[in-house]
């Protein structure tokens, strides 16, 4: 069974809009590490055209450092599954996911592999709901921005975690993930 792994890039004040996060190659670097770790992305549709415009070849709407490319291309071959009742169709190495998000999920997770890897806000919030997180990833950003969207906001029930691993790096975020306790 293929684990679900969310990764998600936070300020201290638990904002997790990525234009209040500012990257840098150790960041790229540790999230193309991630990709790696995954057999598919999990993509809700404003990540999915977020993620596609700025890294689906050509597509380059501004210039991006030397560093950022692997994590670039790491995104542009991974397979994508796209969650979205409003996109007709999807490609870029994608495929749309419209059924019923438990099943389709659990079918997902049922498969061989390393392991799903999702991003973003609402489509997370869904999964943590259903109970088909397996880790938390959250790096939290050295910063206070004073605004939202936040994390799990409306979330129904309490999730308890516990820490399984902390990593910090020369900017001073820490990532810090967490699994379900059961």
């Amino acid at each position: 069974m293929r684990p679900l792994r969310y990764s998600i890039n936070i300020t201290l004040d638990g904002c997790c809009d990525h234009r209040a996060i500012f990257p840098d190659e150790e960041l790229h670097c540790h999230a193309a590490e991630n990709i790696a770790q995954a057999d598919a992305l999990l993509f809700g549709r404003v990540t999915y055209e977020m993620m596609e415009a700025a890294f689906r070849p050509p597509a380059r709407m501004v210039a991006r450092p030397d560093w950022m490319e692997p994590f670039a291309r790491r995104n542009d071959a991974a397979k994508k599954y796209v969650v979205s009742r409003t996109l007709d169709r999807v490609d870029w190495n994608a495929e749309l996911v419209r059924e019923d998000l438990g099943s389709a999920i659990q079918q997902l997770k049922r498969e061989s592999g390393k392991g799903l890897l999702v991003g973003g806000v609402k489509l997370p919030l869904a999964l943590a709901e259903l109970g088909l997180i397996d880790e938390y990833e959250l790096l939290v950003q050295p910063r206070l921005v004073g605004h939202g969207p936040t994390l799990f906001a409306g979330l129904s029930k309490r999730i308890d975690l516990k820490l399984v691993s902390r990593l910090e790096f020369g900017s001073g975020v820490v990532a810090m993930r967490y699994e379900p306790k059961r």
